[in-house]
């Protein structure tokens, strides 16, 4: 992981181009996405399909909240984990009583609302012509703009989302997920509370999916509706396969390689 971490920080200095530096960005903000849809998918075993409803309300928190109230955009990350924490919530319990392709069903459906519901709030969320000229996140009156400048805001924030996850996928918290997909019968009759890991799972991925739609709308400055559809779920879904089940490491080869190769 260290290895890992110092060959990102070397590589803007080997690679000029901004649209190469784009695609980084976007393969950084894609980790994160992922690392958190792991702890569903991967370790809990539960299909998640409405990564991109997840991903919509973080960037749209972060976005609505630094328009509105025209504070830092610091804080509107902390509005996005605050719409982390309702999400998983909101879709933890769901998940208590629905599993398989009911549970897929299910997290579809809660992304279209979504999706229809920021379109159809012109007034408050733009609607269909979206947000425009979102600030950049900023170091106190310097605004990080820079596709290099960027690079090394989302490295770092990458770094700390791995590790976190990395500490509990190898924790208590993450041999319970894995059980929980393994034989969900067998540890609930040793006497584990299934109904608040289920939760917790939902609400930690919420939280990544949240974190990282709010860093992709201060990136890119413009979002609307359009983009967080079924198709971009289905794209977090590969390439958390694609980087294997259940891994913290592989998510970031899964991650790398669906987003650059197109």
């Amino acid at each position: 992981a260290v290895g890992a971490l110092v060959i990102g920080a070397f590589l803007p200095i080997f690679i000029k181009n901004d649209y190469y530096m784009m695609v980084l960005n976007r393969v950084l903000i894609n980790i994160i996405v992922v690392l958190g849809l792991n702890f569903i998918t991967g370790l809990t075993g539960q299909m998640n399909l409405g990564t991109a409803g997840i991903f919509a309300l973080g960037a749209y928190s972060s976005a609505l909240f630094t328009r509105y109230t025209n504070l830092t955009p610091w804080l509107g990350l902390i509005a996005a984990v605050i719409m982390g924490i309702l999400i998983g919530r909101g879709l933890g319990y769901p998940s208590l009583r629905v599993r398989g392709v009911y549970l897929s069903l299910t997290t579809i459906g809660f992304g279209e609302v979504v999706r229809l519901l920021i379109s159809n709030t012109p007034k408050f969320t733009g609607g269909t012509q979206g947000i425009r000229n979102i600030r950049p996140y900023n170091i106190g009156s310097y605004q990080i703009q820079s596709q290099k400048e960027m690079y090394y805001l989302f490295l770092v924030f990458t770094a700390i989302a791995f590790f976190i996850a990395w500490r509990i996928a190898y924790s208590k918290w993450g041999r319970i997920f894995k059980s929980l997909r393994d034989n969900v019968e067998a540890v609930e009759m040793s006497g584990v509370d299934i109904a608040s890991c289920k939760i917790k799972a939902f609400t930690v991925a919420s939280i990544f999916g949240t974190v990282a739609g709010a860093m992709y709308a201060h990136y890119m400055g413009y979002i609307n509706p359009s983009t967080f559809n079924l198709d971009l779920s289905t794209n977090y879904v590969v390439m958390l396969m694609v980087g294997g089940l259940g891994s913290v490491v592989g998510t970031i080869f899964g991650s790398a390689i669906v987003t650059i190769l197109p």
